[in-house]
């Protein structure tokens, strides 16, 4: 769509001083002989989108159908929380006519559209309600010492996991692609009324699948949960917290042992994008068995399903199997 800024066949591309200056600020480097491994191209003639991670890729494809041509720039099979955005990513935002983000998950993706010219900028963020969550989300988790052992409450970014939550931001951008590109709105608006539609099934079919189970405490690596624990009221203990990378403390693990036994609690999830080893080792020592439950950061061929949907039902037998499912 933004054939304005197309270049003649071999000539060189010419750089803003913005995109530099985002650049610079970023700390990446040097604009020549970057790659990072993902597509990232814009000037097309479709309503150019660039998507933060998966869970906007895919409201971005669903909701713009035919219309939209989307680029993502975290690589499938890449922990979004550490992408570190390249001087060519940041140049893309420039020539594109949006980006769909999500603020407070990818400080870097955050640095660069707040920096970027780019007239449409939708914050999934904004179009839904955040809250603090810990390491412990929900509860019916049975009483135990925790006092200082898991990490302090943040805003949890994870909404795209709540399907409530994650239709209210599907609402949000097809209202953003509609007044960013109105030629196209009635399919927008089409698009968008079909894809939550889906979502509320989906939701209706979390709620009935977890309505009867015998437990309702799961353990995870990483809090990333904790929506989707609280909607179908069930509690997340997460070993570590929204960062999916740090270190859990001794007396946590101690804590987590302890918990699992007074909850009856079976298994213990790790997640595709990130090392199984800390909970395969609590598993062990607990005498637990483990599993996947996918916060769906990214498809790959370890994902159990090919999109949102295939893999949120996924999760759902997961925890089913694992709550004990009446």
């Amino acid at each position: 769509m933004n054939v304005r800024r197309r270049t003649r066949p071999g000539a060189p591309r010419l750089i803003s001083a913005a995109a530099v200056a985002a650049v610079t600020a970023l700390g990446i480097g040097t604009l020549s002989g970057c790659s990072d491994g993902t597509t990232v191209a814009a000037g097309t003639d479709k309503f150019d989108v660039v998507a933060s991670f998966y869970p906007m890729a895919f409201l971005a494809e669903r909701i713009g159908g035919e219309h939209v041509h989307v680029t993502t720039l975290t690589s499938p099979g890449q922990e979004p929380h550490d992408l570190e955005i390249s001087p060519r990513q940041i140049a893309s935002l420039e020539e594109s006519d949006a980006v769909l983000y999500l603020k407070g998950l990818q400080p870097s993706v955050d640095d660069a559209v707040a920096q970027s010219p780019v007239k449409t900028k939708i914050d999934a963020a904004a179009l839904t309600t955040l809250e603090d969550h810990g390491t412990e989300v929900g509860g019916h988790a049975a009483e135990h010492d925790d006092e200082d052992h898991g990490e302090k409450a943040g805003k949890d970014p994870h909404i795209w996991l709540d399907p409530v939550r994650y239709a209210q931001v599907a609402e949000g951008v097809g209202k953003a692609f509609e007044k960013a590109d109105p030629a196209h709105a009635a399919d927008y608006r089409e698009n968008t009324a079909d894809l939550v539609g889906r979502l509320d099934a989906l939701g209706h079919e979390f709620r009935q699948g977890l309505a009867h189970t015998r437990g309702k405490v799961f353990i995870t690596t990483h809090a990333a949960f904790g929506y989707l624990a609280e909607r179908y009221g069930l509690t997340e203990e997460a070993v570590s917290g929204l960062d999916p990378e740090s270190e859990p403390s001794a007396a946590r693990v101690r804590d987590l042992e302890s918990m699992a036994a007074a909850d009856g609690v079976t298994t213990v999830f790790y997640e595709t994008l990130v090392s199984d080893k800390t909970a395969k080792t609590i598993a062990a020592d607990a005498g637990l068995k483990t599993d996947v439950l996918d916060p769906i950061e990214g498809i790959t061929d370890r994902s159990r399903g090919t999109d949102y949907f295939a893999v949120q039902r996924a999760n759902l037998k997961a925890l089913q199997r694992a709550l004990e499912a009446k």
